[in-house]
């Protein structure tokens, strides 16, 4: 497969091509406390919101913030209560998924055509996925949403209304967790797991140091400043994510038993996922 010229960003210390002037679009609607069910600004086509019983719970943070495993715990405490549980993330939609990952491991797109990609990612499971599991009255638990997409495209000099514009369309989740943890922990964090860092999750892409913590800093630094902003603006439930992993759970656990109707009890994870739990 090969891209067209002006297809391809630029290779790790090089410049990247100038983007496309755009016109500003309606952004994304404050969110002011009253409505529980619907879209972020503009109607879903071919959806009434009002028939989506179930719930839509959103967990943002940076890599090493321990998102995806307080999904696996959340999602064995939910089912072990009697809900069903259908969970989604970024670069899962069978339509396009492989193809984000294979522009992204050999760096072959810009950042305007990235951001789409993972546009058509998202409606594609929202169509598929989200909205049919929601109809079913399921709990559907999001690994990142939205609002990730949006910070990754307003650093890299993206127009925030253009941004906005595009998830619109997207559903208002019941409940959003913003789980912060500072750049410096997340790192220690991610690279004591792989004893590597992600080439886009540093920010080299975007040529701020030739130095990778560095790099992951700064680009983080800004993701997270992005996402203080959402969680202000949408109403995002910050939640502390340097604490224990059994310590953030709880948090979350008493939060979405409050939103859930479950009565207050004590969680004990698996024996398969017991040795996440610390």
């Amino acid at each position: 497969m090969t891209a067209p010229v002006d297809e391809v960003l630029s290779r790790p210390g090089e410049a990247p091509p100038p983007e496309p002037e755009m016109a500003p679009q309606t952004p994304i609607q404050e969110r002011t406390g009253a409505e529980d069910v619907g879209t972020l600004g503009l109607p879903l086509v071919g959806v009434d919101t009002r028939d989506l019983k179930g719930s839509l719970i959103v967990l943002e943070g940076a890599d090493g913030s321990g998102r995806s495993t307080q999904i696996l715990f959340l999602t064995e405490w939910l089912e072990s209560e009697g809900f069903a549980v259908r969970t989604m993330g970024l670069r899962r939609s069978a339509l396009v998924a492989e193809k984000i990952d294979f522009m992204l491991a050999r760096n072959l797109v810009t950042r305007r055509t990235l951001a789409l990609m993972y546009a058509t990612d998202f409606y594609d499971q929202l169509e598929r996925s989200i909205v049919p599991a929601l109809r079913s009255g399921m709990v559907v638990l999001a690994d990142r949403y939205i609002y990730t997409l949006i910070a990754r495209g307003a650093v890299r000099g993206l127009e925030r209304p253009y941004l906005e514009c595009i998830y619109a369309m997207a559903l208002r989740p019941s409940l959003a967790f913003w789980i912060d943890v500072r750049p410096e922990v997340a790192f220690e964090r991610e690279f004591k797991k792989s004893n590597a860092i992600n080439y886009w999750e540093a920010g080299l892409d975007m040529s701020l140091s030739s130095n990778l913590y560095e790099s992951f800093i700064i680009y983080q630094s800004r993701i997270r400043a992005e996402l203080r902003h959402l969680a202000e603006s949408q109403g995002f439930i910050a939640v502390e994510g340097e604490g224990s992993v059994s310590a953030v759970n709880k948090d979350l656990r008493q939060r979405i038993a409050s939103h859930l109707g479950i009565k207050p009890g004590r969680y004990t994870p698996s024996r398969a996922l017991e040795p996440l739990w610390r």
